[in-house]
């Protein structure tokens, strides 16, 4: 475990120790809460897993159901959620299941056992996996560097870089993940991804064929009544990192596909990395523009009466498949890890700046 995560999980507890989030959450518990997952498969044995944030076990996700019902909120649709965020606090409280891009665990291990308790959920699909004529860059990274140990990043490189041990990996990971998500274009992006997969031997479409649902996998997901399928952009790109006509075309072909596969036209959305460097005003204003009822990011933080000011930048509690204990769960619906975070940022950030100058 890092520094980082290391430091997380220590909060967290303290957290729960003292109960400080019970003496907070009348003031930062909010309405409600959507909940943001990837996948659902069992536990995967080895060190080297980078993208270990992006899955959760079955076991887990049943869990987080018990505590989420536990703490008195109700799961529902994202439709019965956006009707009650508008129209204001109720009696109940409300959480939302939401699973973004449209993994083949989300029918083989999600869906039995949501279906067997009874709650509904929403997969946000970006139609280009599907039709595997998108790059699942990130899984591609994580194995090509598990299955060597040196990459050559470019044919610019001085020489390789070393990747033997977990750490070395981890570390390669990181900084290339850092260079493709800052660095260079989403078209660039790409097709570095793409160059990397031919030098190191991996099929992108043989990735995501294993991975990712079909189109009748997703229309047999579409068809039970618990689920909602969401729109998820065609390429998965970071629509801040795009001009408007770039941003729209991909929002806009990702709802086609859709409508032409499953006969209807998705009503929510998700922003393909949720965070800052990818979803800004611009790209709000864009998604807009489609008619969605809601849109959702990865801005951390539960549901509060304002959030119906701006159902186009709605916040989710992200599972992180990292901090797997259902203590975690019960601390999320305060609110306070969240309050605490965003005070943390302040302080770190404008504040922090002014007290300098």
């Amino acid at each position: 475990m890092s520094i980082r995560q290391t430091a997380i999980t220590n909060a967290f507890r303290v957290l729960q120790t003292t109960g400080l989030s019970q003496l907070f959450a009348p003031f930062t518990q909010g309405c409600g809460a959507v909940f943001m997952l990837h996948r659902v498969r069992p536990a995967r044995a080895g060190g080297f897993q980078p993208n270990r944030h992006l899955e959760i076990t079955p076991e887990f996700l049943r869990a987080t159901v018990g505590r989420i019902r536990a703490n008195g909120y109700k799961i529902i649709a994202l439709d019965e959620a956006v009707d009650l965020l508008k129209s204001g606090y109720g009696r109940e409280r409300y959480a939302v299941l939401t699973f973004d891009d449209g993994y083949r665990d989300n029918l083989e291990y999600a869906l039995p056992v949501l279906k067997e308790l009874g709650a509904p959920f929403t997969v946000f699909v970006a139609s280009g996996l599907v039709d595997r004529s998108s790059e699942l860059w990130w899984q591609a990274l994580e194995l090509i560097i598990a299955e060597n140990d040196q990459i050559v990043f470019s044919s610019d490189a001085d020489e390789p870089t070393v990747c033997e041990t977990v750490d070395e990996k981890c570390f390669c990971f990181n900084r290339l993940v850092a260079h493709l998500k800052n660095d260079v274009s989403e078209g660039d992006q790409r097709a570095i991804i793409r160059a990397l997969s031919s030098q190191y031997g991996l099929d992108l479409a043989e990735l995501a064929d294993q991975e990712m649902m079909s189109w009748d996998e997703v229309r047999e997901l579409a068809s039970d009544p618990l689920v909602t399928i969401g729109a998820h952009t065609h390429d998965h790109f970071a629509l801040a990192r795009l001009t408007e006509d770039a941003a729209r075309q991909d929002i806009e072909k990702g709802l086609e596909r859709l409508e032409a596969e499953l006969g209807q036209r998705s009503k929510h959305f998700a922003y393909p990395y949720g965070k800052h460097n990818a979803v800004d005003a611009g790209a709000a204003e864009v998604v807009g523009k489609f008619g969605f009822a809601s849109a959702v990011t990865t801005f951390p933080g539960v549901l509060q009466s304002a959030s119906a000011r701006d159902l186009m930048l709605l916040p989710r509690v992200s599972l992180n498949g990292v901090y797997q204990d259902p203590a975690f769960v019960d601390q999320y619906l305060t609110g306070a890890p969240f309050a605490l975070y965003r005070a943390a940022k302040w302080l770190t950030s404008g504040f922090g700046l002014r007290a300098r100058t």
